[in-house]
């Protein structure tokens, strides 16, 4: 068939017709392997056949909307579903049966391109079922390809329906655990999945911890991309966001496994971690700050948190000990590392401009903890510049905190060369003892 487009539209229905009644007489064959494995060895020639058929097919469709509604009401989105079920039920190792499975799944996917109609036919027949047995298919393409067809298909409306079969978007976020470098299944997570918090709540509660790592990784990657959130998008964050800080204020004490060897690469003490690392990036963006400021005990279970490893570091040599001591290989090491320095991070963030949450730090005796925490692993910058950033977050506008890090500088609780480090220092002006700034900022 020609390739250009004017040419696509001149093409009669009759083609498209004997080219189904091909793709119906070959199919009988592969129905035949299936329920017979030894004739799978006479299907090279029905296999070549029906690769020629979805060819002819897909590249009929490529941005012609008439040949799509022609070979559409011909009914060739069933037969071609159809066929693709009796692919992978044959389970057979021949690249001639992945060639015809590939441009099946191509065909579908143009048919569907920027067609609504095309699109809702497909849904009807390929949901669930092509999904379940595509999306984990151990052939790269074919997994790219039905991605590609669930993007297209994929609608507000159909969303609620992927609601009822989380084992499709679970399989997405698997996909894309396998596949980072493939675009579709990222763009279903990104453009689809997060933009539906019934959904996330759902399949979070559902997936593996390593699954839930690869989510949280995109949900931050929305967070820091390139483009900031939209006003549509906050609401939904903001839903993001209770599922978050709810789920690190019940389980963040799972993060405690790591200071055992024998839980050195405990996953769910990872995804904990992670639900840190987005807490952190959201509590950064100024309109779902506000929302996570008075959330619920978070405030008070950071803290907490904070002092437990704080205590667990100090007690024996283990991942959360300080710079000297014995730490765990490779990622696990490093997300740990910033553990308590992202601890740091979040507390100065639930302060920003906030004398409640400043106050409830010191109620809390937390400002002598983060003090401490970079006195005792002073080889960290990165740890040294959120303990800054939180303290200068906690003294604003707070003559209360500021006299209280004064006196413990006067009383030796807080180390003067330390203080002097962070860019503060302490004056005394008559009875009064007072936390000013350097004239020096401290590097960060």
């Amino acid at each position: 068939m020609p390739r250009g487009t004017s040419h696509r539209e001149t093409a009669p229905r009759t083609i498209f017709q004997r080219v189904l009644d091909i793709l119906k007489k070959s199919s009988h064959a592969v129905e035949l392997a299936c329920r017979d494995p030894s004739q799978v060895e006479h299907l090279a020639s029905s296999l070549q056949l029906i690769t020629e058929c979805f060819r002819c097919l897909r590249n009929a469709c490529i941005e012609c909307s008439v040949n799509q509604n022609s070979i559409r009401n011909l009914d060739t989105i069933g037969v071609t579903v159809d066929l693709i079920l009796l692919f992978r039920e044959l389970r057979v190792e021949q690249e001639s049966l992945l060639t015809a499975f590939r441009c099946g799944l191509q065909f579908l996917g143009n048919i569907a391109s920027r067609n609504e109609d095309s699109q809702s036919i497909v849904w009807v027949h390929a949901f669930p079922e092509l999904f379940l047995s595509c999306l984990n298919h151990p052939d790269k393409k074919i997994v790219a390809y039905s991605s590609m067809i669930l993007f297209t298909s994929l609608n507000s409306e159909r969303m609620k329906e992927l609601e009822e079969n989380l084992n499709i978007a679970i399989d997405v976020i698997e996909a894309h655990q396998k596949q980072p470098e493939s675009e579709w299944p990222f763009l279903i997570i990104t453009d689809h999945f997060l933009k539906s918090p019934e959904l996330v709540k759902a399949m979070y509660a559902k997936m593996s911890n390593q699954e839930r790592v690869t989510l949280l990784d995109l949900i931050i990657a929305k967070l820091v991309g390139d483009e900031p959130l939209t006003k549509d998008d906050i609401p939904v964050f903001l839903s993001h966001a209770e599922l978050i800080a709810s789920t690190f204020v019940d389980q963040c004490k799972m993060v405690l496994k790591l200071t055992s060897e024998q839980h050195a690469d405990d996953e769910e003490a990872l995804a904990t971690i992670r639900l840190l690392d987005v807490l952190c990036e959201m509590t950064a963006n100024t309109d779902l700050l506000t929302y996570l400021q008075v959330f619920p005990g978070l405030l008070e279970r950071v803290i907490d948190l904070l002092r437990l490893i704080h205590v667990a570091g100090n007690d024996t040599a283990n991942i959360f000990s300080s710079g000297g001591c014995v730490r765990a290989e490779g990622d696990i090491s490093n997300m740990a590392e910033g553990f308590k320095s992202h601890l740091i991070r979040l507390i100065g963030n639930l302060c920003y401009k906030n004398k409640d949450n400043q106050d409830k730090v010191s109620e809390l005796d937390g400002i002598p903890l983060i003090l401490d925490s970079c006195s005792v692993d002073d080889s960290n910058p990165f740890l040294t510049q959120w303990v800054v950033y939180a303290i200068r977050n906690l003294t604003e506008d707070n003559s209360q905190n500021q006299d209280l890090i004064a006196k413990m500088e006067e009383q030796g609780l807080a180390d003067a060369s330390l203080l002097k480090k962070m860019g503060f220092e302490v004056e005394k002006r008559g009875d009064k003892l007072i936390l000013k700034p350097t004239s020096d900022p401290p590097p960060l």
